[in-house]
């Protein structure tokens, strides 16, 4: 597909090395403009760097540049060019993204595989709003890495060890297996903690039977094992059940416990020691990487093993890292883990380099998040003060929803208004957390998630929806749609009026921003994208009459683009993990 972006750096970029030929790793900055098609800044800086008049240094690239049969370009302001795309190339390329199955989602040259650590939720323990960031930011990246040809591999890290399954395994003997199975089935695993927890507090003899089976646990007893690998289904039942209701791809093949590295651990102990990295403080042995103190100015350690012979989450991230690298072998690997937890990354990273397991050969990012807020600005509980559980926030959400889609469409039947309110309720939650920077808190709100204009998923989805009416419409009145069946989309869409011409550039943006996205990590990026798209649709569909077209041309054009919004929008929105239901 014809990226008209890509063209036009091209050429100039040609263009300003003629004009320049010592400067290197030239970029014209070519980007949208709201004067013109796009402005292109780069000459400016590079002016700059060789001492003379930008506007002098402008007409030299446009001397030396080959834009006929592409764009027009005139100097402006202090030097940067305004460029309009020529008619008939625009035409031939909007033609091309509509019928183009990627929807100009173009595969990466140098695919990659990349191994996403997210969600991360604990065994025997309900998954609550801390846990809905890290599982559709995660969601989401795995499907736009997806979209352009990485090999993704989901690690879904759940805590399943350490010492809280001694107290957990004797509450389950108390209870009796079959009590225990029954009360878990049911998805109370909040209650079973709480109540594990109670009796370990308030029982010395639970106590100590407790700490018993944790030694029993990590020495591998196999009456232990059977108890503990209980608790872990259960659980790992649970956790698919919210998966499915949220719309995820995660599964239960994707659950890479804690206890997976378990035989790795002492291995990952011996080799920093071999390297001569390992200290010992306050009994416990320690890596102080370079750069990382206390509050005091004191150098900061990580604790690999403690004092008693344990281990903590650090030689857990170290085993998980290697075999990424080692097993996996990824490429790039992802951590989408809260912000709180920067520091304790960082270190693992910088460890894992001094060691020599992680080399320049593998890109490690965190991909860091703020928290969820109530409209309070206080960390969002439930009324009672305690987390929120993610599965009552999405309850909500979906009765939130199907009054509104009952009240907004009362048309629909029973069976088809539920599945629109599950899409819808379900989508705005989504929509409402990764449309926002995320690395930064936001304030989670129902009522401003849910309403069907702004930027929320339920607007986006309702645009889709009125162009599948147009669709539906034009089919019923026996009007070929470009694209189905036997109609091909025209080789060149006509775009007289501003409004089409807005369109079709703003169709001809979405690989790009796919690209963008997929680099940066940042998916609030696609879903500004495509509210712009929704809101420049919006604006066509007023300004330019699809179905009472003034010629039976400029209809069949204007419905091409209709159809090439609709792709577009579906694609963007499943891309996020949203679904666009056919009517609203």
């Amino acid at each position: 597909m014809i990226d008209p972006v890509k063209v036009l750096t091209q050429r100039l970029a040609d263009a300003m090395t003629a004009a320049a030929p010592d400067a290197g790793g030239i970029d014209p900055v070519v980007r949208p403009s709201d004067r013109t098609d796009f402005q292109a800044n780069g000459i400016m800086g590079l002016a700059k760097r060789m001492g003379i008049n930008p506007r002098e240094l402008a007409q030299q690239v446009l001397d030396a540049a080959e834009l006929d049969g592409v764009a027009t370009a005139e100097i402006a302001g202090p030097g940067f060019l305004n460029l309009t795309l020529d008619e008939a190339f625009l035409g031939h390329s909007v033609a091309e993204a509509i019928g183009d199955e990627a929807q100009g989602i173009v595969a990466s040259q140098e695919p990659q595989r990349v191994v996403i650590d997210y969600s991360a939720p604990n065994v025997a323990k309900e998954m609550h709003v801390g846990h809905l960031r890290s599982t559709v930011i995660g969601d989401s990246l795995v499907r736009i890495l997806e979209s352009r040809g990485d090999t993704v591999i989901r690690q879904n890290h759940i805590g399943d060890w350490g010492t809280p399954f001694g107290m957990l395994i004797e509450h389950l003997i108390d209870l009796g297996e079959e009590g225990a199975i029954a009360e878990l089935a049911l998805g109370e695993l909040n209650t079973f903690y709480r109540q594990a927890r109670v009796s370990f507090d308030g029982s010395s003899e639970f106590a100590d039977r407790s700490r018993a089976r944790v030694v029993a646990l990590q020495a591998g007893d196999p009456e232990t094992l059977r108890l503990w690998r209980i608790l872990v289904d259960l659980s790992a039942e649970y956790f698919q059940a919210v998966y499915d209701r949220l719309g995820v791809r995660l599964t239960i093949d994707d659950l890479v416990g804690e206890s997976t590295y378990n035989e790795l651990l002492a291995t990952v102990v011996a080799d920093l020691d071999a390297a001569g990295m390992l200290q010992t403080s306050n009994g416990a042995r320690c890596v102080f990487p370079d750069g990382f103190s206390n509050r005091e100015g004191e150098p900061l350690p990580l604790i690999v093993q403690k004092g008693e012979g344990g281990y903590g989450y650090a030689a857990t991230d170290l085993a998980a890292i290697r075999d990424r690298i080692d097993r996996l072998r990824a490429d790039r690997l992802l951590y989408v883990v809260g912000s709180p937890q920067a520091e304790h990354l960082a270190m693992i990273f910088a460890v894992a380099r001094d060691a020599g397991w992680l080399t320049d050969a593998t890109e490690v990012d965190h991909v860091a998040f703020g928290s969820v807020l109530g409209e309070d600005n206080k960390m969002m509980k439930s009324r009672a003060g305690a987390s929120l559980k993610l599965a009552d926030l999405l309850d909500e959400a979906v009765a939130r929803a199907a009054a509104i889609v009952a009240q907004k469409n009362p048309d629909l039947d029973e069976a088809e208004r539920a599945e629109v309110a599950r899409a819808v309720g379900i989508g705005a939650v989504k929509y409402g957390d990764l449309s926002s920077d995320r690395t930064r808190d936001y304030v989670f709100s129902f009522d401003r998630m849910l309403a069907f204009d702004g930027n929320t998923s339920p607007y986006l989805q309702y645009v889709v929806a009125r162009v599948r009416s147009i669709l539906r419409k034009s089919r019923v009145e026996g009007i070929a749609v470009p694209g189905e069946r036997d109609e091909p989309v025209p080789d060149r869409i006509g775009m007289v009026e501003p409004a089409e011409r807005a369109l079709g550039l703003a169709l001809l943006s979405f690989g790009r921003v796919v690209e963008d996205s997929a680099a940066s990590s940042q998916p609030h990026r696609l879903c500004t994208y495509l509210f712009e798209l929704a809101q420049t649709f919006t604006r066509f569909y007023e300004a330019a009459p699809i179905l009472k077209a003034e010629t039976d041309e400029q209809r069949h054009h204007r419905l091409a683009l209709a159809v090439g919004t609709e792709r577009v929008m579906v694609r963007g929105l499943d891309l996020l993990g949203i679904e666009a239901p056919q009517r609203m």
